[in-house]
C-alpha cells in the first residue's frame, strides 16, 4: 500500500478519538484519518451493559495488561483493563456518568495557569456533546433552572436512569443519610457530596459507547472521514526544522500485514490513553532518555514526565452478609433465576443484565476535618471474592471505597521497542502516609454506615475484611491485601507550564518541544478528578477540537 495523507491523524478510536474525529471532520475541508488497533465494536457483550464481564480480560476488547508487584499491595499484581476496541475503553467501562468536583478544574487552571480549565469554563465543554434524560421534555417542564444550567439537552452523549431498582441498595442509602451524608439526584453540579443511584451512559437498555455517539452515523456517512481498525500505530515520524526543533509529520502503522507511512498535514493527534500515549511517544523518542537508552531508541526529546505522574483509584472492596433480603447472588444462583433475568432483559431491558458494574454512589469525607468530600463508594446488590470470580451462594452486598485524590505517583514505561511489547506499570498504590490515613479511615465510614438503624433489619455481617480488624496499622495492611484498581489511570502526559520540567503538554495540549503534535486523553491530567474519568475525557476532548479548528482558521 502506498503512503497516504491526511490533514489530521488521531491516533485511538476510544472516548477521546471519537469525539475527535466528529468534531474535525464536521468540516469537510479537513480530510481526517482515525487509527484504531482494536477490531469493531460488533462484539454483542460490549453492547448489552452486563457484557462488561464478558469483555475484561478478553482479548477481543481488552489489552490484558497487568500492574508489576506492587509494594502497597503487598507485592500484589493487578489486572489491569484498557480497551482495545472500537469505543476504547467506553465499550469496556462501568458507564457512570460523573464529572468530578469544581475544585478539580480549578486546581487544573492554576498548575496550568490557563483560566480555560476552570469549573466555570469547562462547564460549556460538557454540555456540548450531552443528551440528558431529564432534559427531554419542554424545558417548562424541567425540575429546576439549575439542571438547565448544569447540563446539556441536544448532544450525542446519552446519559439516562438506570432501569432497575434493588431493596439493599435503598436500604444502604437510607443508612448514609442516618450517618449524615445528604441525598443527592445530581453528583454533577460542581460539589458531588451525597448518596444516590448513578446516572449511566446507557440508552434504551444498551450501552452508548463513543462509537455509537459520534462516529454512527455522522462520521461514517462523511467523504473526508476514515476509520482504519485492526491497525498499530509502531512510531510517529519526525523531520526537523530550521530552529533546530523537530516536527511531527505523521505516523508509521502496520495495516493488513503492510507498512504504511501515513503523512499529517496539520497535525497528530495521540488520543491512546493514559497506557497507549506513553508507550508510543517513548518507542517513537519522546521520553526520559535513560529509558530511550536501555532499549537502544533514538533520543528525539527527553522529556521526563512522559510516562509519570500515574494516578488512579484504588477501591477497598468490603462484603457484607446480610439476611431477609435479595441480593443477586441467589437472584442469578439457579438456571431458572438466570433465564428468568435474560428474559426480562429480552423483553423490557431492564434488571439485572441492564445493570452497570455499580449501581449506588456515595462521596463523603473519610474524617471529619477534611473540607471537602475526599472518598467514594460504588455499592453493589452482590458479592465475589474478586472480578471474574463466581458470585457467593449467600446474600450480600459490597461497598467498595476508594480515595479520590491520592498523593501516591506512578509510572508507565516500555519494556521493549515493539508495539506488542506490554509496558511496565507501576502504580505505587499506598506508598504515602496520607493515602494510607484515607484507606484506614475510608473502612471506618463504611462500618459506621452499615451500623445505622436502617440496615439492621437485614442484619448485616462484615464477611471482608472482618471485624477483627481495627487499628490503624491492620487497616492499612488490609487495604493492601484486598484492594483493587477501578480502572482510572490519568496523568501520565500531563499539562503544565513550560517552566514545568515534568510537564508533557502546554495547556492546549500541545507536546512541549516539538511542533504538529498533540495529546488529547486522560493522560493530560495533571490531577485526577474526583471520581469516575470518562466524562472528563470527553470534556477535554471537546475543548480540544475547539482549539484545534480556531488555530487552522
Amino acid at each position: 500500500m502506498s503512503d497516504q495523507d491526511y490533514d489530521y491523524v488521531i491516533v485511538g478510536a476510544g472516548t477521546a478519538g471519537c469525539l475527535l474525529a466528529n468534531r474535525l471532520s464536521a468540516d469537510p475541508g479537513n480530510r481526517v484519518l482515525l487509527i484504531e488497533a482494536g477490531g469493531n465494536d460488533n462484539y454483542h457483550w460490549i453492547h448489552i451493559p452486563v457484557g462488561y464481564l464478558y469483555c475484561i480480560g478478553n482479548p477481543r476488547t481488552d489489552w490484558l495488561y497487568n500492574t508489576m508487584p506492587d509494594p502497597g499491595l503487598n507485592g500484589r499484581t493487578l489486572r489491569y483493563p484498557r480497551g482495545k476496541t472500537l469505543g476504547g475503553c467506553s465499550s469496556i467501562n462501568g458507564m457512570i456518568y460523573m464529572r468530578g468536583q469544581a475544585r478539580d478544574y480549578d486546581d487544573w487552571a492554576a498548575q496550568t495557569g490557563d483560566d480555560a480549565w476552570t469549573w466555570e469554563n469547562c462547564m460549556p465543554d460538557f454540555k456540548a456533546h450531552e443528551s440528558h434524560y431529564r432534559l427531554d421534555a419542554a424545558r417548562s417542564n424541567a425540575a429546576s433552572e439549575k439542571f438547565f444550567h448544569a447540563h446539556g439537552a441536544a448532544g450525542e452523549w446519552r446519559v439516562e436512569k438506570q432501569r432497575l431498582h434493588w431493596d439493599i441498595l435503598d436500604a444502604f442509602a437510607q443508612a448514609a443519610q442516618e450517618a449524615g451524608i445528604p441525598a443527592t439526584d445530581d453528583f454533577n453540579q460542581g460539589v458531588n457530596e451525597g448518596v444516590g443511584y448513578f446516572e449511566v451512559n446507557q440508552k434504551n437498555g444498551w450501552r452508548w459507547n463513543a462509537a455509537k455517539a459520534f462516529l454512527r452515523p455522522a462520521c461514517n456517512g462523511r467523504a473526508n472521514f476514515t476509520l482504519w481498525v485492526n491497525t498499530h500505530v509502531v512510531g510517529l515520524d519526525f523531520n526537523p526544522r530550521a530552529d533546530g526543533r523537530m516536527t511531527c509529520t505523521g505516523v508509521t502503522v502496520l495495516k493488513d500485514g503492510h507498512r504504511i507511512r501515513v503523512r499529517a498535514r496539520k497535525e497528530v493527534i495521540l488520543s491512546a490513553g493514559s497506557i497507549g500515549t506513553p508507550q508510543l511517544l517513548q518507542r517513537s523518542g519522546i521520553g526520559p532518555a535513560d529509558i530511550l537508552r536501555q532499549h537502544e531508541i533514538p533520543i528525539v526529546l527527553d522529556r521526563p514526565g512522559v510516562g509519570a505522574n500515574l494516578q488512579d483509584h484504588l477501591q477497598i472492596r468490603t462484603v457484607f452478609k446480610v439476611s431477609g433480603v435479595k441480593t443477586l447472588n441467589t437472584v442469578v444462583g439457579s438456571l431458572w433465576g438466570k433465564a428468568l433475568v435474560g428474559l426480562e432483559y429480552a423483553l423490557r431491558r431492564t434488571g439485572p443484565m441492564s445493570m452497570a458494574p455499580s449501581q449506588l454512589g456515595a462521596f463523603t469525607r473519610s474524617d471529619p476535618g477534611r473540607a471537602h468530600p475526599n472518598i467514594q463508594y460504588h455499592v453493589q446488590p452482590l458479592s465475589l471474592e474478586a472480578f471474574g470470580d463466581p458470585l457467593h451462594t449467600f446474600n450480600a452486598f459490597t461497598a467498595s471505597v476508594c480515595n479520590l485524590n491520592p498523593t501516591s505517583r506512578g509510572s508507565v514505561h516500555i519494556q521493549g521497542p515493539g508495539h506488542n511489547d506490554a509496558p511496565a506499570i507501576c502504580p505505587n498504590y499506598l506508598s504515602t502516609d496520607e493515602d494510607r490515613k484515607v484507606a484506614a479511615d475510608s473502612l471506618r465510614v463504611t462500618r459506621n454506615i452499615v451500623a445505622q438503624p436502617a440496615l439492621a433489619k437485614y442484619q448485616p455481617q462484615e464477611y471482608k475484611p472482618g471485624v477483627q480488624y481495627q487499628t490503624e496499622e491492620e487497616l492499612a495492611r488490609l487495604a493492601g491485601d484486598i484492594a483493587t484498581t477501578i480502572f482510572h489511570p490519568v496523568g501520565t502526559a500531563k499539562m503544565g507550564k513550560a517552566d514545568d520540567p515534568m510537564a508533557v503538554v502546554d495547556p492546549h495540549l500541545r507536546v512541549i518541544g516539538v511542533t504538529g503534535l498533540r495529546i488529547v486523553d486522560a493522560s493530560i491530567m495533571p490531577t485526577i478528578t474526583s471520581g469516575n474519568t470518562n466524562s472528563p475525557t470527553l470534556m477535554i476532548a471537546e475543548k480540544a477540537a475547539r482549539w484545534i479548528l480556531s488555530e487552522q482558521a
